[in-house]
């Protein structure tokens, strides 16, 4: 008898497997990590090999370490990094090129050479996004350009291009499907968000075939079954929906005015507006949170590059420290204003500067800073990038006054009460952080009727710690002030090295 929801959750630095039972409680999680690739400054690449086989074997593995059959799953969901963009040949279903991760910068030049008002705001009044290498278009064109006879193979509709999800469903159907959901589509620069279809205006701009392209399905739906021989029956592919808005799913933010922060790799607040596209005034996004029977909920959402990537290359590339978890413990005795920033834009800025060229850097040392000093610095610079964005969410008439977060980070007390310090707000973190996948288990569940709707799975949510706001008006004004001053000398220092070129 089927009795378990499978969800992947395919991540920019690794993926996992999670094995969910009918009531949404996690029997087992299986994770992988791969290589990040790195060819030139500002560049970020993954294997696509090591995508789809890291998918492959943590799936696998969690079925067999609990003697589960594929007949005793009822549905897989999948949920991905987001922008990531692939390539592929349609009948080989080899890429043409390396994953180009959404952390990528390499087409800000050419970004640079198209911008103009007039482009800039038809992308934003279609596609609710801003013109940024962040997004897969470019990305698209990037790969069109910069491999030999890709363009002519894909006017020759020889190619596919998708997303991580699109390119994991049609390898998981044996190339028989290619489909994704209406969220990952809404990250592409090329998706009209109002009419829910590929825009051919956009697509003529970047000059992309339309035979590219995935069809577009909403986020719980009917997407294939895995081929027999993957493992060894078929199993219903049931839920797509990109992390980020599978993570709003997983935290139950149905209602209009409800928020999320996930602390992942990046940073990412997203707001419910409900069926209303609202546009935003401060340079946040415009994006769809999730489509379920053809009806389109909308949200605002700012995107940071650096946050669980931040702590990263605390411990592997400045070798502060052992484990990112050791940084609670590490930093517990360290006062909140020391006086260090550190400002991890070492793959530009996102929202809502969007500076694609700036670049990090740790102010304020003195002889008396310290490896604590450093590693509080890097906790906190997640909560500051917070502050902007609620700042500039505010800007847009909007402020949560609840915000839930999820991620690994948010396992992290002081963080997650510096964060609640600095926005004066409440955090509310819930049971089970790891969201992303609960998402897609949920969006699988209703697809297949074993939950009967989004108010009942707002009943399930669980809040397993609240924290609120201890600091003064004054201690929390003073601390952002430095913080904004900080940002300033980035990307000061960064327009004056530009000039000096």
């Amino acid at each position: 008898m089927s009795k378990y929801i499978l969800s992947i959750d395919q991540g920019t630095t690794s993926s996992r497997a999670i094995l969910f039972t009918k009531d949404a409680k996690v029997v087992d999680t299986v994770q992988q990590t791969f290589p990040q690739h790195f060819p030139n400054n500002g560049w970020v690449e993954h294997d696509p090999n090591d995508i789809l086989q890291t998918v492959l074997s943590t799936c696998k593995t969690v079925l067999a370490n609990n003697q589960v059959t594929a007949e005793q799953v009822i549905a897989i969901g999948i949920t991905n990094q987001r922008e990531t963009t692939l390539v592929w040949n349609k009948k080989t279903g080899q890429p043409i090129y390396n994953a180009i991760v959404w952390q990528d910068r390499r087409t800000s030049e050419y970004c640079e050479q198209i911008r103009s008002d007039k482009l800039s705001k038809k992308i934003s009044d279609k596609t609710g996004l801003l013109l940024d290498p962040y997004f897969s278009a470019t990305k698209i064109r990037w790969i069109l350009d910069n491999v030999t006879d890709a363009q002519q193979q894909a006017l020759a509709g020889e190619l596919a291009f998708g997303t991580v999800d699109s390119y994991l469903l049609w390898h998981l159907t044996a190339g028989k499907v290619h489909r994704t959901d209406a969220t990952n589509a809404s990250r592409t620069l090329l998706f009209n968000i109002h009419q829910q279809c590929w825009d051919e205006e956009l697509l003529t701009q970047f000059n992309i075939p339309h035979s590219m392209l995935p069809e577009v399905m909403d986020s719980a739906a009917e997407f294939g079954s895995t081929s027999s021989e993957i493992f060894g029956a078929p199993i219903k592919i049931c839920a797509m929906a990109g992390d980020q808005q599978a993570a709003l799913i997983g935290q139950a933010c149905f209602k209009e005015g409800m928020a999320k922060s996930t602390y992942g790799t990046g940073c990412f607040l997203m707001l419910n507006t409900g069926d209303k596209a609202l546009t935003s005034n401060n340079r946040l996004l415009t994006t769809v949170a999730y489509r379920l029977n053809g009806r389109v909920t909308y949200a605002i959402e700012g995107s940071i590059f650096m946050a669980g990537a931040t702590m990263q290359w605390i411990v592997e590339g400045l070798k502060l420290l052992e484990h990112a978890g050791d940084s609670e413990a590490m930093v517990k005795d360290v006062p909140l204003d020391h006086g260090v920033f550190l400002v991890p834009s070492f793959t530009g800025l996102g929202a809502p500067y969007w500076d694609a060229n700036a670049r990090g850097a740790i102010l304020g040392l003195t002889r008396d800073s310290g490896i604590s000093t450093i590693v509080a610095a890097a906790l906190q610079s997640v909560g500051y990038q917070t502050k902007d964005l609620q700042k500039a969410m505010e800007g847009d008439g909007l402020r949560p006054s609840i915000l839930r977060v999820d991620g690994g980070m948010a396992k992290n007390n002081w963080a997650m009460q510096f964060l609640a310090n600095i926005l004066g707000a409440s955090v509310e973190r819930p049971a089970l952080t790891e969201t992303t996948s609960l998402g897609v288990a949920y969006l699988a569940g209703l697809q297949t009727g074993i939950y009967k709707s989004t108010e009942q799975l707002a009943t399930m949510w669980q809040c397993d710690r609240r924290f609120e706001p201890t600091m003064s008006i004054d201690e929390r004004n003073d601390l952002y002030a430095k913080w904004q001053h900080c940002i300033a000398q980035v990307t000061l220092s960064n327009n004056a090295t530009k000039d000096d070129c």
